[in-house]
């Protein structure tokens, strides 16, 4: 409301008159909103939040913590949800000593000095942080060493920002099985070769960075039939490569909005909320598969011909992979995850590729294919640039098929 909002209850609509809600160029003309008006409305609050503190004899909010004796219920509330209500046992304040704590004063050591970040990989890799050299080093890793690389990446984003390093500048090759949030947030310009296994999280937040995971050398059991990283891979990614030799958990690549994913099978729910991106899943997946995806691509490996039974339909189509573009890009997508894990079951579809490559299944949202359609349509007609990607824009919103109405 401080930056200009009228209340008009149709911001799904792209019709807000003064420009907040809007993709429409001509709406956004109308916006006033500036930055100094929300700092206004926060000092306005601030400032009743020091009266009611007058008021009540207080003059710290931390004072305010667990008083709830300054709390009374409106004794003229008639609305009959909250007839009936007894908050007695929330205003109670319990008898206890003076000296009792009411609120977190003793700051919380989360041992973050036991990390392996902090105990080897920051020393390890300072000539690539100071002089961007190349580092490379085999090191053991236990289930207790957790989100390892998290603050690697961020000294990387700190000192390179959004640029992060040149590819492969860090590759460090890991024996053993990783604890949660492996490679969790990584920047461009490191690789993490796991040699092993890895709990939940594998690679949550990807940036740019580059996992790979493969079971131990001389292993005797199938890989392709066997669980190698936990649930919540890749939550959240925004971009970056990750290739699974092996199955994933549940909610494989949940909100994925940008990065590349190659696994040999996963479990429910998997590409939920999914925004943008490539995954291809080269053996079975679980029910719910694309719940609520609204954008990127999935390949998925078909081999029972029951795959439609387990996807969530609601917002995507199935299609054969048929388009050349979408072969190709599938085709090097496997090509990579053979090169970089040594996966049989890549390297059986790779030998058979005309055979397995009729059993894959292009997973597309049906919003994301008619914006899809829209801009070639535009781009066509002689547009180009923001012109095009608005025009197409525009006209999917006008489309009565789509999924979000409107």
């Amino acid at each position: 409301v401080s930056m200009g909002c009228i209340m008009m209850r149709a911001c799904h609509k792209n019709t807000c008159p003064v420009g907040v809600a809007t993709q429409d160029p001509e709406l956004r003309k109308y916006f006033q909103g500036k930055p100094e008006h929300v700092v206004n409305f926060m000092r306005f609050i601030a400032q009743e939040v020091r009266e009611i503190m007058a008021q009540l004899g207080v003059r710290t909010l931390n004072n305010l913590i667990g008083r709830s004796d300054k709390l009374e219920m409106k004794r003229a509330l008639e609305h009959w949800k909250a007839r009936g209500l007894d908050f007695s046992s929330i205003f109670h304040q319990p008898e206890v000593s003076p000296f009792v704590k009411r609120f977190a004063q003793d700051l919380q050591d989360h041992e973050l000095d036991k990390t392996l970040d902090r105990q080897m990989l920051l020393r390890l890799c300072e000539p690539a942080l100071a002089r961007r050299e190349p580092v490379r080093a085999t090191i053991p890793i236990r289930n207790s060493n957790r989100v390892v690389g998290t603050m690697l990446g961020s000294e990387v984003s700190r000192r390179y920002h959004a640029e992060g390093l040149p590819d492969d500048t860090i590759h460090l090759h890991f024996k053993g099985s990783a604890g949660q949030s492996f490679g969790a947030f990584m920047p461009r310009g490191i690789t993490f070769e796991l040699e092993g296994d890895a709990n939940d999280y594998f690679g949550k937040g990807l940036s740019g960075a580059r996992l790979m995971v493969y079971p131990p050398r001389g292993s005797t059991f199938a890989a392709e039939e066997n669980i190698i990283i936990g649930n919540v891979a890749l939550y959240g990614a925004t971009s970056g490569e990750a290739f699974i030799r092996g199955v994933a958990g549940e909610r494989f690549a949940v909100r994925n909005s940008g990065a590349t994913a190659v696994v040999e099978g996963i479990g429910d729910h998997g590409c939920e909320y999914m925004t943008g991106g490539r995954v291809a899943i080269l053996g079975h997946t679980g029910r719910n598969f694309a719940a609520g995806m609204s954008g990127g691509v999935a390949y998925v490996l078909d081999l029972e011909g029951d795959f439609a039974q387990r996807c969530n339909l609601e917002m995507v189509t199935l299609n054969p992979v048929t388009d050349p573009d979408d072969v190709a890009e599938l085709r090097q997508m496997i090509q990579a995850h053979r090169e970089r894990t040594g996966s049989l079951r890549a390297a059986a579809i790779l030998d058979g590729w005309e055979q397995h490559l009729a059993k894959f299944i292009k997973v597309l949202p049906k919003d994301y294919a008619r914006v899809l359609a829209a801009t070639r349509k535009v781009r066509e007609s002689g547009l180009s640039g923001e012109e095009a990607v608005m025009a197409a824009f525009l006209e999917n919103t006008r489309d009565a098929a789509r999924v979000g109405g409107g």
